[in-house]
């Protein structure tokens, strides 16, 4: 135990990465070691939502980046003031135990306005953020959000209370077809426009714009196909969630890696749809079947970042860091590093 203790008291002098500002990147991590080869000169903080790193910890440290713990609790379970209460210590003395420097909270649960679980959910936010900071110096507590605050998947949260009561909300601004209301059809996993008109929700609930940290996906989906048209319109299932017809659960997720190992084979390429702000393209699997694969590129998600600095937001971050290809082949590195230079905010 005795190269925690020296380990512990050297992190004191290290300098850390402000936690204001824009330009600032947020890398939610899901196991591995595909973080050697992140871009530390970004990185502020690391959300790990795989097995506990330690050598990622100490990287991380090293190069003056916050590490946080994974939060989530059925919400039922902290209606009750003393089951919050058990539920904050025990994530305080795992942050403790590992010297992580904080909690990213995770819920993405239904939660009707003005219910119990609407007032305890910010209660928890409030109470764990006090918690925290009182307890670990330079600690930083931060919520997941849906890309819009309009009850996305009936996540009818309270969202200006919940922001003001942690340091920061990382809007997850992808995902964006999880309620198709409109014609089942495939689409962007995150329009320009809509991902844009969620922000501005946010900023008119009068959010700081430095209480938002935007998250792009490093992700796609691959649907296939009941009829695809000649002009690319690609018809799906309907495949109901949390209320609306048509979701994208009729696809399923597939990394940045995977998507452009397969896109230069497609029987489309790579295309562009300018209502969108996002590329596509379609292939047809071994059997026949035809599939249209939407995601994002350093093109769109530049995009984004334009409205980052545009606008005064904290940072950007993805979902999630282990989706690009880090092999160190001459072509897939150059796609990687377009990928983290896409996230630059400050020029």
């Amino acid at each position: 135990m005795g190269w925690k203790r020296k380990w512990r008291t050297s992190m004191a002098s290290l300098p850390r990465k402000p936690q204001t500002g824009s330009g600032g990147v947020f890398v939610f991590d899901v196991g591995g070691k595909a973080w050697k080869s992140y871009d530390w000169s970004q990185i502020t903080t690391v959300a790990t939502f795989g097995k506990y790193d330690p050598e990622l910890l100490c990287f991380a440290h090293s190069k003056g980046s916050r590490v946080v713990l994974k939060g989530d609790i059925p919400l039922k379970n902290i209606v009750e003031p003393t089951l919050r209460e058990a539920w904050i210590a025990k994530q305080l003395n795992l942050a403790k135990k590992q010297h992580m420097d904080g909690i990213n909270i995770d819920i993405e649960q239904e939660v009707e306005e003005s219910s119990p679980e609407y007032y305890a959910l910010t209660a928890l936010v409030k109470e764990t953020t006090e918690a925290f900071h009182r307890e670990i110096e330079g600690s930083q507590v931060t919520f997941d959000v849906a890309w819009s605050p309009k009850c996305i998947d009936k996540r009818c949260y309270n969202y200006s209370g919940i922001a003001e009561s942690c340091d920061f909300l990382f809007v997850m601004s992808y995902d964006e077809q999880s309620q198709i209301w409109s014609e089942c059809i495939a689409a962007a996993n995150a329009p320009y426009n809509q991902t844009l008109m969620g922000y501005e929700s946010y900023l008119n609930m009068n959010i700081d714009p430095k209480k938002l940290v935007m998250g792009v996906p490093w992700y796609g989906y691959d649907y296939r196909c009941l009829n695809l048209s000649e002009d690319h319109v690609c018809t799906l299932p309907k495949v109901p969630f949390r209320g609306a017809p048509c979701s994208d659960a009729a696809g399923r997720q597939v990394t940045y890696k995977a998507i452009m190992d397969q896109v230069n084979s497609s029987i489309s390429g790579s295309q562009w749809n300018t209502q969108q702000q996002a590329p596509y393209y379609n292939y047809k699997d071994a059997d026949g079947h035809l599939h249209q694969v939407w995601y994002d590129n350093p093109k769109s998600i530049s995009l984004k970042a334009a409205f980052v600095r545009d606008h005064g937001l904290r940072g950007i971050g993805m979902w999630n860091g282990n989706c690009l290809d880090y092999s160190g082949d001459a072509v897939a590195r150059q796609q990687t590093e377009d990928m983290w230079r896409a996230l630059k905010v400050n020029g």
